[in-house]
């Protein structure tokens, strides 16, 4: 099996907002054969300031603030985790299953970081982590069963990677 495609660009970051791209894909790496994704897959991640991550926010979610990180994803998967979207999810360009996009504020990541008395690597690794979950179905908003099953992957997912 080829290797996950993880693209990863920054877009309106200064040099101390940038993140650990080598990090992130990592992880995305990691979350994906923890959770059994066996089928080589796509994930896009844009890395933007709060302006940026406002301006997405509130264009998809109609919410005008600032967020750390945002999932879209490509596949909608019931029940959450990793089933075989079958060969129609696969595109036949690239060969590759797109899952989706994740979208990060640097800025808001760094700060929140040292909220949390955490370091930058931690905070990064915990939202990819997060996020790649999202592409992949689960979810923490509405159910409460959900975002216990959700914390418990993000847990283990993390003890895992050495976090």
């Amino acid at each position: 099996m080829r290797a996950h495609k993880v693209y990863c660009r920054h877009s309106g970051i200064a040099g101390s907002g940038r993140l650990d791209i080598s990090l992130i894909k990592r992880c995305v790496r990691e979350t994906l054969r923890f959770e059994g994704v066996d089928m080589t897959c796509e994930v896009s991640v844009l890395i933007t300031d709060d302006r940026g991550i406002q301006r997405i926010n509130n264009e998809f979610r109609r919410i005008d603030e600032p967020t750390d990180v945002l999932s879209f994803p490509m596949i909608e998967f019931s029940p959450p985790g990793w089933a075989e979207p079958g060969s129609g999810a696969i595109d036949p360009d690239t060969l590759l299953t797109p899952l989706g996009e994740i979208v990060f504020s640097g800025e808001r990541l760094l700060r929140q970081a040292r909220e949390y008395g955490q370091t930058s690597e931690r905070e990064t690794a915990y939202l990819t982590v997060h996020s790649v979950l999202h592409l992949l179905g689960y979810d923490h908003v509405d159910e409460k069963e959900g975002k216990k099953t959700m914390r418990g992957r993000e847990e283990q997912i993390m003890q895992e990677m050495g976090f």
